[in-house]
């Protein structure tokens, strides 16, 4: 640790002392660790300015009156909703959690999701499909030693980065990144022909008989390639709550899965700063059937919805990127970036006028990469706004019965007896900024670690439970 480290982390604890002092004789502290604390500790919390005003429209008499005047610093803070954990690992679990459920709903069924149990007998694997080489990179193969004669270490900076970086071939690697999303989509497209042709079928014909679900998530090797982990899934014609046809296996879908991936390409015509290119999948291409939980498999249910949800939250983090976008290329050199990562980003701007709509320099911290990091098909699970909106209407019941509880010991009228036409809602709402000062910070990283270590404590109890039930 360097000397301007320190420097600069006592100086950062010595401001959020200095300014939790003044927070403190605000007068208002307990209310802001509260508001802190409804947002679980959000990083860089959205702050509102306004009003909500509930008024009996027969009588014009104003039953509830809520606004920020009387909130600290005269607003309200709400989370940001931030997936990346590197932005804000309190929204980021969040977003995890949603997608560990969704994931999971779709493998072992989950009524309230609208996902029927049954869906457990589909065949379902889940497979990776991976970027081509790009030129020779250090590596840990099994023998131990790597093409450049060096054993290296687990966590090596050098492990991912090319073992000749003048002729590693930075442009196809952006571009590959740039067009995965589109090589996944014509993957799907030739997925659903080769189970079609195993089974006898023809294209038009299959979505009579099966239909082929997905959820699948992307992730960052060292390299700086993105790479996809997919729960791929055969139901019947009408999804998850039909039964696939008896030909639907899981060998079947392996081959299917494999051929094509091997078939699947993108053409680029050649520009005066790359030649013409095929984009393809790596020849990695791995299928495991995903097992029901407590049968000895590695591969279960809970391990494959685990694994997605932790990488749903991840962006470049592996090639140690930037997690904001660049606005020009200057402000490249004011990062302290490795250089591998520098030249894919810098690949990214050198190509950014020669392909026109693919927004390479806009997504430079993302290495090229522009598609969403986790997605579905539609009748694999349920949505992330369905989770979401779950969630938002037990809050509102929540309000509702704290309001109509309030109104009650006043003796104005019950919410419930009221027509909902005769209750008005005047509302206004302005957006007044972001984030959190050095004490505010201190405060919600202090909220974020209680709660986590609140979760973990109720997780090696539930554990313990669920051993002494089975002893």
């Amino acid at each position: 640790m360097t000397t301007s480290t320190v420097s600069n982390g006592t100086e950062r604890q010595y401001a959020a002392a200095l300014d939790l002092a003044h927070l403190s004789a605000r007068g208002d502290l307990p209310q802001l660790v509260h508001q802190l604390r409804r947002t679980s500790g959000c990083a860089n919390p959205i702050h509102l300015q306004g009003f909500r005003t509930l008024v009996h429209a027969p009588t014009g008499q104003i039953l509830h009156c809520y606004a920020t005047d009387t909130e600290p610093g005269h607003r309200l803070r709400v989370a940001c909703g931030n997936r990346r954990a590197s932005r804000c690992p309190s929204c980021a679990r969040t977003y995890a959690g949603d997608t560990f459920h969704l994931i999971r709903a779709g493998l072992v069924g989950d009524q309230t999701k609208g996902v029927p149990d049954s869906v457990r007998s589909h065949p379902r694997v889940f497979a990776t499909l991976t970027a081509p080489s790009f030129g020779p990179v250090h590596n840990r193969p099994q023998s131990g030693t790597c093409r450049c004669g060096t054993q290296h270490l687990d966590g090596s900076p050098v492990l991912g980065t090319p073992l000749d970086p003048e002729r590693y071939d930075y442009a196809h690697a952006v571009l590959w990144n740039n067009h995965a999303p589109e090589l996944w989509r014509r993957f799907t497209i030739y997925l659903r022909r080769d189970l079609a042709r195993a089974a006898g079928l023809t294209s038009t014909e299959f979505p009579d008989h099966a239909r082929v679900s997905f959820g699948k998530v992307a992730e960052y090797q060292r390299r700086g390639a993105v790479h996809f982990h997919a729960v791929i899934r055969i139901d019947g014609p009408q999804g998850a709550s039909t039964t696939p046809p008896p030909w639907a296996t899981v060998a079947l879908l392996d081959r299917a899965i494999r051929s094509a991936a091997r078939r699947t390409f993108v053409p680029l015509e050649q520009t005066s700063a790359a030649p013409a290119l095929v984009l393809r999948w790596g020849t990695q291409v791995d299928v495991r059937p995903i097992r029901a939980f407590g049968d000895g498999s590695a591969i279960t249910e809970l391990a494959v919805a685990s694994y997605v949800a932790k990488y749903a939250t991840k962006s470049a983090e592996a090639t140690e990127s930037i997690d904001r976008r660049i606005t020009e290329r200057l402000e490249i050199a004011a990062h302290d970036l490795p250089d591998h990562t520098r030249r894919l980003i810098e690949a990214c701007w050198d190509l950014d006028d020669h392909y026109p709509g693919r927004k390479l320099a806009h997504w430079s911290h993302m290495l090229g990469f522009r598609g969403h990091f986790s997605s579905k098909s539609p009748a694999y699970s349920t949505t992330l706004g369905a989770l979401r909106q779950v969630r938002a209407d037990f809050r509102a019941e929540q309000a509702h019965a704290d309001l109509r509880e309030r109104l009650l010991a006043e003796g104005l009228p019950d919410l419930d007896d009221l027509p909902e036409a005769e209750t008005l809602v005047l509302a206004h709402w302005a957006y007044a900024g972001s984030g959190l000062t050095p004490g505010e910070s201190l405060l919600a990283a202090g909220i974020t670690e209680q709660l986590e270590h609140n979760r973990t404590a109720a997780r090696e109890e539930s554990s313990r439970l669920a051993q002494e039930m089975e002893e």
